[in-house]
């Protein structure tokens, strides 16, 4: 059975090859999205292309609602979204994916319930189809080549209703079981360093050294280091004047 969390349905109108009603399964399932209803299907339903392209996103396809008009797709809907990137000479208003997501979650969240059309993949709906829709979606594509694949299609509104519908940083950083190093460990590894270069030579000239030693750790601040870093430049360190004295 598809998921009790509220959600909008995915209606694929005479959808034409089982493949893209398979990817469109797939894309709809990363992102937590299990409603499909399917209107007409050129080439019939169950289809085993359709099945063999979800893999492991079967289960929609065995839970998708089939109807033979658009008009059954949506009967339970209240507001519905159509996607086209053609003018149709009809007065709705035009939205962005992202755009549309959002008034779904709201529409959603206030006990509505929420559909989105999406065409065949030869000549996308038909005007008789978006007369249904309350709202036109429309994804910025090049002009000269505004031809989206079904599947694509699928995904790009689903991306934005995930990103609409969940809190998701936009920036993360993965530690691979460590943390960031302390400003404690930076000032031994930067002093670790300081010595050893001393020990060398390397601050010359002395009226030189401390502008030197200062651009040093000014350095070691700016680099984003873990423990396992500084840990390891330590070792590097060591190691080489472990084998400068062996010569």
């Amino acid at each position: 059975m598809p998921t009790d969390i509220p959600q909008p349905a995915f209606v694929l109108v005479r959808p034409q090859m089982g493949e893209n009603i398979g990817a469109a399964a797939r894309a709809m399932l990363n992102f937590g999205l299990e409603r499909m209803r399917v209107v007409s299907p050129r080439d019939g339903w169950p289809n085993p292309k359709a099945v063999a392209m979800a893999s492991g996103a079967g289960r929609l396809l065995d839970d998708a609602v089939l109807v033979d008009r658009t008009v059954d797709a949506v009967a339970d809907c209240s507001y519905v979204f159509a996607t086209t990137a053609r003018q149709r000479g009809m007065t709705k208003p035009v939205m962005t994916p992202e755009r549309a997501m959002e008034v779904a979650r709201e529409k959603i969240a206030a006990g509505e319930k929420v559909a989105v059309l999406f065409g065949p993949e030869r000549a996308g709906l038909e005007n008789d189809d978006i007369a249904l829709a309350n709202a036109i979606i429309s994804v910025p594509v090049n002009p000269e080549f505004p031809s989206l694949n079904l599947a694509q299609c699928v995904m790009l509104t689903g991306y934005e209703w995930r990103r609409q519908s969940f809190e998701v940083p936009a920036e993360t950083t993965e530690m691979a079981g460590s943390d960031w190093a302390t400003a404690i460990e930076m000032d031994k590894l930067a002093g670790h360093y300081e010595e050893t270069l001393d020990e060398a030579g390397f601050f010359f000239p002395d009226t030189k050294a401390e502008t030197m030693k200062r651009n040093l750790r000014n350095m070691w601040s700016r680099m984003p280091l873990t423990r396992s870093d500084v840990q390891m430049m330590h070792g590097v360190l060591r190691q080489m004047v472990r084998w400068k004295d062996k010569g």
